[in-house]
């Protein structure tokens, strides 16, 4: 009979398991959903209502991806949200003139050029990152209310992408395109020699530096990978809702308020399931809620966020309970 330190080590092993964490953590999102079903009155899990939530996920889940590689690295950008507005922009002029190849190429060209023009910012000046982020948001959305009002920018802007041109934000094109971002995303992060430098370099810059890590270069090619998740996600939003409006006064950072908050809970879950296969976990469930509480007649809003971010801070109790000291 084995000795009880080894019973409770294997024990111990087992509970850390990813890959049966992931399985119980499922499990417990059906079970809740059955939950839902029961509140709602069979609404819940009725499939368009389904197809409704999954098809909300995409997008962000493609934010919060890019969100994962700038917070890896140490650094803070609240300009992604009119780099999103402009990504869009973008999306709908080439889509209308061009077809699929301009709804893509406009969305993806916009996102990463400008997420890498900040990540030059970041690079070589000494200006923090969530400063210069503020800046830039403002600058991008001048930039789009310039085009808003422009006399012959202003058709351009004000246009819905043509019908023929949205299957990629619809189902199941969209799934595919999740599908394939999260294979992407999962090897960039975790298998190659540029994820494991981002993520040296937001454990410690010194430390990094010392073990012979390029800090310009790394940063790169942070913009880079962030800027096409954010170019895509730029055209598959604009696939789905088929225009985008204006954001002025700072407005623009609360288009990344959910992707935000995914990519929170995605933090708390990474100690037991990598977090690149956490996000779109987490935003389903983040988008789940928001669409029960809207069948439930809960006013959209600042009710909503409210419930969602008792819900965080509920998550996040549970999550750190056996962590010491500070939490960063």
């Amino acid at each position: 009979m084995p000795p009880e330190h080894i019973k409770s080590a294997s024990a111990t092993e087992k509970h850390h398991n990813p890959y049966i964490f992931a399985g119980l953590l499922i499990a417990g999102i059906a079970v809740v959903c059955v939950l839902f079903n029961i509140l709602t009155g069979g609404r819940f899990l009725e499939g368009t209502n389904l197809a409704v939530i999954v098809s909300h996920t995409v997008y962000p889940t493609f934010i919060a991806w890019g969100l994962c590689f700038l917070f890896a690295c140490g650094y803070t950008d609240l300009s992604v949200g009119g780099i999103l507005v402009l990504g869009s922009f973008a999306s709908c002029i080439l889509g209308n003139w061009l077809g699929y190849p301009g709804v893509v190429l406009g969305g993806l060209v916009a996102g990463t050029l400008l997420i890498f023009l900040n990540f030059n910012v970041f690079a070589f000046t000494k200006i923090p990152s969530w400063i210069a982020g503020i800046s830039l948001a403002m600058i991008y959305e001048a930039v789009a209310v310039f085009l808003k009002v422009g006399e012959k920018t202003e058709p351009l802007v004000n246009a819905e992408l043509n019908r023929e041109y949205r299957l990629l934000g619809q189902l199941p094109w969209s799934v595919v395109l999740l599908a394939v971002g999260l294979v992407a995303a999962y090897f960039i992060y975790n298998k190659t020699t540029v994820g494991l430098n981002i993520r040296a370099l937001g454990g410690n810059r010194e430390v990094a530096k010392a073990l012979g890590i390029n800090i310009v270069k790394t940063l790169l090619w942070v913009g880079l990978i962030c800027g096409i998740f954010i170019g895509i996600a730029s055209f598959i939003q604009q696939s789905y809702a088929g225009r985008t409006t204006v954001k002025t006064g700072l407005t623009s950072m609360f288009v990344v308020f959910q992707p935000l908050a995914i990519v929170l809970l995605a933090q708390i879950l990474q100690k037991r399931i990598n977090i690149i296969v956490a996000v779109p976990i987490c935003a389903f469930i983040i988008y789940a809620i928001f669409n029960l509480l809207t069948i439930l007649r809960v006013p959209s809003g600042t009710i909503q966020e409210a419930v969602l971010g008792a819900f965080l801070i509920v998550f996040g109790i549970f999550g750190q309970r056996n962590v010491k000291g500070v939490v960063k």
